[in-house]
């Protein structure tokens, strides 16, 4: 007989995680992070390869409660993160990878488009969660803004692919941005959206 519950569904799956990843050495919060980013991707062996900065969740778990708002690089992660949810703290989730201002600059510098939707992000008013699920070189673009004296309050940086996600995420977690990210190739919106949903949901917690 198939599972049709998805709470049922989603306790045995979270039960299953349990036995493959064993006993991990995080905290509670990171943990549950951990768990809705192996949930989202099926991969158990990603336990290891999440990273969080020092106090990553608590930072991110404060930005939202003082109505942070949620830039991601792509419409798929901004459709995957719970928007109702983060409503509720005076946050909106933003995309301006589609913006025609942003698609004219880019076609006007030969610059992707990932990159002119940061320097569009980065100067709005309030604190701001950048979530990054697929372009690294919106993740580069964040650094070097921060290297140039911009203030970014978080990433949540999972881009994914062969050209230049790795290496992106390799140089986030050396900076002092609070972030939570995932070494090597792997990652994506689905990702992205798991981690920033696991906060949002244990705020209740």
């Amino acid at each position: 007989m198939k599972d049709n519950n998805p709470r049922e569904i989603e306790a045995k799956s979270m039960r299953l995680i349990d036995q493959e990843i064993g006993k991990l050495d995080c905290t509670d919060s990171e943990l549950k992070t951990i768990k809705r980013v192996i949930h989202a991707s099926a991969e158990p062996k990603l336990a290891a390869k999440v990273k969080f900065s020092q106090d990553a969740i608590e930072i991110m778990s404060d930005l939202i409660r003082e109505g942070a708002d949620i830039i991601t690089d792509v419409t798929m992660l901004k459709a995957g993160i719970n928007e109702r949810k983060l409503a509720e703290y005076g946050g909106e989730v933003k995309c301006f990878i589609s913006d025609q201002d942003v698609r004219d600059r880019a076609e006007k510098t030969s610059l992707t488009r990932s990159i002119m939707a940061m320097r569009k992000a980065i100067d709005l008013p309030g604190k701001k969660i950048f979530a990054i699920g697929n372009a690294p070189t919106a993740l580069f673009e964040l650094i070097n803004l921060s290297k140039k004296g911009k203030k970014i309050d978080f990433i949540v940086g999972t881009p994914v692919g062969f050209v230049g996600a790795a290496e992106s995420k390799a140089e986030l977690m050396q900076t002092e941005i609070p972030h939570i990210s995932l070494k090597g190739r792997k990652g994506g919106s689905a990702i992205a959206a798991s981690i920033v949903n696991s906060v949002l949901y244990n705020l209740e917690a």
